[in-house]
Formats: C-alpha cells, sequence, structure tokens
C-alpha cells in the first residue's frame, strides 16, 4: 500500500510542476502571438480561439436569486453549478442580467504536421 501512496504522491507532484509549466508556456505564447488566430512555426501549428466565461459576482448572485435558500446549495459563485441550475430551470437566465461580467479566455490547440 505504502509504494501506491509514495508513486501517487510523486504523480501529483509531477501533475503540478507540469501544469505550472503549460500554464508558463501557454502565457508566453499568447503575448507572443497577439492579433493572430493562427500561427506555423516549422511542424507546428498554434491556434487560438477565444470563449467567453462569465465571472459571477457572489454578493449580485446572493441578492437576485429568487429563492435565498439556492445559495445555500452554492455557497459562492460557482459557475458549473450556476449552468446546471440554469438548465434544470431552477434559476432563470434573466434572473441572473447583471451579476457576471463576460472575460474572454484564450484557448490554445498545438497540432504537429
Amino acid at each position: 500500500m505504502q509504494e501506491h501512496l509514495a508513486r501517487y504522491y510523486e504523480l501529483k507532484e509531477m501533475q503540478k510542476r507540469v501544469e505550472e509549466e503549460l500554464n508558463e508556456l501557454r502565457s508566453i505564447l499568447v503575448e507572443n502571438c497577439q492579433g493572430a488566430d493562427c500561427v506555423e512555426e516549422g511542424d507546428y501549428k498554434l491556434t487560438i480561439t477565444y470563449q467567453e466565461r462569465r465571472e459571477y459576482n457572489d454578493e449580485r448572485l446572493y441578492n437576485a436569486l429568487p429563492d435565498q435558500s439556492l445559495w445555500r446549495l452554492m455557497s459562492r459563485a460557482d459557475t458549473g453549478k450556476i449552468n446546471s441550475l440554469v438548465k434544470l430551470n431552477v434559476i432563470p437566465e434573466k434572473v441572473l442580467t447583471g451579476t457576471y461580467e463576460l472575460k474572454k479566455v484564450p484557448v490554445l490547440r498545438v497540432q504537429k504536421r
């Protein structure tokens, strides 16, 4: 059992380092390719698209909810939970107006030819 725990810990630490490096590289690529949707370098092709993500304001969301007990389901503005409640028609979409700001987030796709 201990070897499984040790290996799990080792892999989680490795994953953390890989994710940190990926974030650094992502930032560098986005910064260097501003204004370009597609860049080709050697054998690689980088495509940058943008997704709109909602960043909710906890206080505005709390005040906008029709039933304050819904807040107990979330305890904070969790986009995934909010989207689920909208899809289930627990929260009407119109109630959310003014409770969030749209943020454009770059999504990178790197392909090797």
